[in-house]
């Protein structure tokens, strides 16, 4: 039996986010320490198995509640059987046929729900290969993020950029430039450019375990906000300015202007948004130590470089000493 096993991994915009949306630049990295991964295997019948985010049997009135705090009213098999759609169709447009064996396909994650590490790309982008695989079709690199992308944007309405979509097919260090988009496939895709890890300083990733908030939330609001009022739109134009700026930094590994960079990116986002006094308190944590401090996302998790160990050590005692919920984690960029 052919057994095919796919992995997508969380992702962290490091700087230029939320400008994605927007016709921006940004630098991300995928994080090998949290992933999304599927399993897919020849069955009788085409069969989307559930995980623990999509049980419908609970012990308990109480255990149903703890279940929908966690991992709030839909769980991943929508995301699955959306993009078994997207790909069927884009394989119809493209006139690529199908063989016509069915498949077995269950998925699970450790990606910590609603902080804003892409959770939900990940386990679309993990499908999508996996149906590559399965079916043998080649599907240019730089459209699979669109078609990830189209997966949430159209066929579930949840808003979102190119950006996480992007990182998480490309995985490690990588440059996006949204900026002039061309058309592909029936799609369109910016400029993308994998960059070397190695020229990072040492980065951290924090987290709030209790945090539950899906991005549309914040980016659906703010395209209203971005749409309707220039100062905004001059603000977001400037978050994109730092990505040239950053990688000259990474170039030079110049750790101190990156540091400078990724503090004046929550600076200048935070005209943007409504930040939680939480959100906002952990970046105050993370700078009080001597960390740069952002959002890795749309929030409830914060990315940022620090100096050494030592430095890693404090961070973790100030987070845990504010909040027993906060986490700390070096990421592997792989």
């Amino acid at each position: 039996m052919k057994v095919i096993r796919q992995s997508a991994y969380a992702r962290a915009g490091l700087i230029g986010n939320p400008s994605d949306g927007y016709g921006g630049k940004t630098i991300s990295f995928t994080l090998r320490n949290c992933a999304a991964n599927i399993v897919m295997y020849p069955w009788e019948r085409l069969e989307i198995l559930w995980s623990q985010e999509d049980k419908n049997r609970f012990d308990s009135i109480d255990d149903l509640v703890n279940d929908v705090n966690q991992h709030g009213y839909y769980g991943g098999v929508r995301l699955v059987k959306a993009t078994i759609r997207r790909f069927a169709d884009f394989c119809r447009s493209q006139a690529i046929e199908l063989h016509s064996t069915p498949f077995s396909i269950r998925y699970e994650t450790n990606i910590p729900r609603g902080v804003g590490l892409s959770g939900s790309s990940a386990i679309i982008t993990a499908t999508l290969k996996g149906l590559m695989r399965f079916y043998d079709v080649s599907i240019p690199l730089e459209i699979q993020p669109s078609i990830v992308r189209s997966v949430e944007n159209d066929e579930l309405d949840i808003a979102c950029g190119y950006q996480d979509r992007v990182v998480q097919v490309y995985g490690g260090l990588v440059y996006m430039d949204f900026g002039t988009m061309q058309p592909s496939h029936g799609y369109e895709f910016g400029d993308y450019a994998k960059l070397d890890s190695k020229n990072l300083p040492p980065i951290y990733i924090a987290y709030d375990e209790e945090a539950s908030k899906t991005s549309a939330s914040v980016h659906g609001p703010l395209r209203t906000r971005v749409a309707d009022r220039d100062d905004l739109r001059e603000t977001m134009d400037e978050i994109a300015a730092l990505v040239p700026q950053a990688l000259v930094a990474l170039e030079e590994q110049d750790a101190a202007a990156l540091h400078a960079l990724l503090d004046k990116n929550f600076d200048l986002r935070a005209k943007l948004y409504d930040i939680k006094p939480a959100y906002r308190e952990m970046v105050t944590t993370a700078r009080s130590v001597g960390a740069s401090a952002k959002f890795a996302g749309s929030g409830g998790a914060i990315v940022g470089t620090i100096q050494d160990d030592e430095m890693y050590r404090q961070l973790c005692e100030a987070m845990m000493k504010k909040n027993v919920h906060w986490r700390v984690i070096r990421p592997d960029i792989g």
